[in-house]
C-alpha cells in the first residue's frame, strides 16, 4: 500500500516525516532491525538473528507496496530513518478480514518524544480507512512505556501469554495481548 508522505511535529517541535517504505530504504531497514533488536529486550529476536539479505528486504518492501491492506510506515527526522510501524492482515479469509496486527519500534534515542504515538495514530487511521475494525498487538508485560502508549490510544488487554519470549540466558517473560476496536 502506498501512503502519502506527511510531516508532523513531535513533542519537541521537530518535524517528523511519515511515509511508506521504498525499495531504496532496504539497507537502512536491515541496519535498523539489527540496532533496535540490540537496544531493547522487548522486540522479537536477537540482533544476530537478523540475517535478511538486501534482496530479501527489497522483496518484503515490494510486497508491502503492492498489498491492498498492509503498510510499512517509516518515520524520518532530517532525512534519517528513526522508526517504523507495520500494519499487517491477520488472515485472508472473510472471517478474519476485519482484523489487523500492529508492530512498532523506534531507535532508543528517539523514544519519549511522542514519535511512537504519531506513528501509531497514523497507522490506526490507515487501518480504519482500509476497512479493518479491530487492531491487535502483543507487548512484553515489562515494557511499561509501550503499554502506557497503547492504553492511551485505546488498546485494552484481553489476555496474557505466559513465557512468550525466552532469552539467551534461559529466562522468560510474559506478554499482554491487546486489542482496539477501530
Amino acid at each position: 500500500m502506498r501512503y502519502k508522505s506527511t510531516t508532523v511535529k513531535d513533542k519537541t517541535g521537530k518535524d517528523i516525516e511519515l511515509r511508506n517504505a521504498e525499495v531504496s530504504d532496504a539497507e537502512s531497514l536491515i541496519e535498523y532491525l539489527k540496532v533496535t533488536n540490540a537496544e531493547t529486550p522487548y522486540l522479537i529476536c536477537e540482533q544476530e538473528e537478523i540475517t535478511l539479505s538486501l534482496d530479501q528486504e527489497e522483496e518484503i518492501i515490494r510486497r508491502k507496496e503492492e498489498a491492498e491492506r498492509e503498510l510499512l510506515l517509516l518515520a524520518f527526522e532530517n532525512g534519517r530513518h528513526i522508526g517504523n510501524v507495520s500494519l499487517m492482515s491477520v488472515g485472508t479469509s472473510m472471517r478474519y478480514s476485519h482484523r489487523c496486527s500492529i508492530a512498532i519500534a523506534l531507535y532508543k534515542e528517539f523514544c519519549g518524544r511522542g514519535i511512537g504515538r504519531l506513528m501509531l495514530e497514523a497507522i490506526l487511521d490507515v487501518a480504519k480507512k482500509t476497512g479493518y475494525t479491530q487492531a491487535e498487538l502483543e507487548v512484553v508485560t515489562e515494557n511499561t512505556g509501550a503499554l502506557h502508549l497503547y492504553e492511551s490510544v485505546g488498546f485494552v488487554k484481553y489476555g496474557q501469554l505466559p513465557n512468550s519470549m525466552r532469552y539467551k540466558d534461559g529466562h522468560t517473560v510474559d506478554s499482554f495481548l491487546m486489542v482496539k476496536e477501530l
